[in-house]
């Protein structure tokens, strides 16, 4: 995502300059440059092979063997690596319905549910209302001409590139809870100490940015923590609708709200009223760092099926995370 803000960024700079391009045509190239990318998407699927755990849960095993037997091949771990094998017993594919999806979230992981929804719904708001108006704030109280904006969205999306990419593996390694309650406290904290600034006026332009790319080094890597947990801490077969679901909720709840708050903000050109929006903000990602400390699930070294019970699994004698008869592991 934001390799392709920071190209987005590159591109605005060129088509957006009028030196080049009318403004009339500079815009629609803009919006040209990410349908063309788009379009990378129908042949890169090609590629990426199916979940294995998909395939099994919709009857066709042979081909999840293939895929498993493809990637070993190709990336084998070494002779002496400690193994832990599943053993699945599966009773039939399990035809998901928006009501059995609803009865599984909503009675079986109502804690989950609002983990995952508080999660999403809070960086949301946070990357949407920052993000998204950043423009604004750079023209109206900085004096950055609009063909120079992707410049400072360039160190931006950079930022928010490293962070998982420098942190992630910390998430399996420190653990879960305390990196994602870590990045979101960090993150809401600094956003509220920027708000301070900015309404002290003591920013500029290039170091607001540089403010903003610190920022959202730790809170992109726990954004991206946050689509993690809402895609392992529910059955595997529901993996990519939850994910899709919690994307929904999260950014109606919070990513709608954030923009159309700071808009409103912005209008008044007050930075003692935009720093209402910074307040808010941050608060949020501090009660997620909360949230999480107190509903987290320690995902990190175990499998699928331990953290969630597949949907399609027959009764055994184990448990899962939350109690629930899990399966078989050797």
């Amino acid at each position: 995502f934001w390799i392709g803000a920071a190209l987005g960024a590159l591109g605005a700079v060129v088509v957006l300059d009028p030196r080049l391009f009318a403004p009339d045509i500079g815009w629609r190239l803009a919006f040209l440059i990410g349908g063309a990318l788009a379009v990378i998407v129908v042949f890169l699927r090609r590629f990426l092979p199916e979940s294995p755990r998909w395939l099994m849960t919709h009857g066709r095993p042979e081909e999840a063997e293939r895929v498993t037997a493809d990637i070993e091949a190709r990336i084998s771990p070494p002779a002496d690596s400690p193994r832990r094998a599943v053993q699945l017993h599966l009773s039939r594919m399990h035809k998901l319905a928006l009501a059995s999806v609803a009865e599984v979230l909503l009675r079986r992981y109502p804690k989950r549910v609002v983990l995952g929804l508080t999660l999403m719904a809070t960086q949301a708001f946070c990357y949407n209302a920052i993000f998204f108006t950043y423009a604004l704030i750079l023209t109206r109280f900085y004096g950055v001409a609009p063909a120079r904006i992707g410049w400072f969205v360039l160190p931006f999306a950079l930022g928010n590139f490293l962070g998982p990419l420098l942190l992630g593996r910390l998430f399996d390694t420190i653990g879960r809870k305390p990196m994602i309650a870590g990045t979101y406290s960090i993150s809401g904290i600094l956003v509220i100490v920027a708000g301070f600034l900015f309404r002290a006026g003591v920013l500029d332009a290039t170091t607001q940015t540089a403010v903003w790319t610190v920022i959202f080094f730790f809170a992109s890597a726990g954004a991206s923590a946050a689509y993690l947990t809402v895609g392992e801490s529910f059955p595997l077969e529901m993996r990519a609708l939850s994910i899709a679901l919690f994307y929904a909720f999260g950014t109606a709840i919070g990513g709608i709200a954030g923009p159309a708050l700071f808009g409103a903000l912005i209008a008044t050109g007050a930075r003692s009223e935009i720093l209402w929006g910074y307040l808010i903000g941050g608060s949020l990602m501090l009660s997620a760092a909360i949230v999480e400390l107190m509903l987290g699930i320690p995902a990190e070294g175990r499998s699928l099926e331990e953290i969630a019970l597949p949907l399609s699994h027959r009764p055994s004698p184990f448990r899962d995370l939350d109690g629930r008869a899990a399966p078989d592991i050797s």
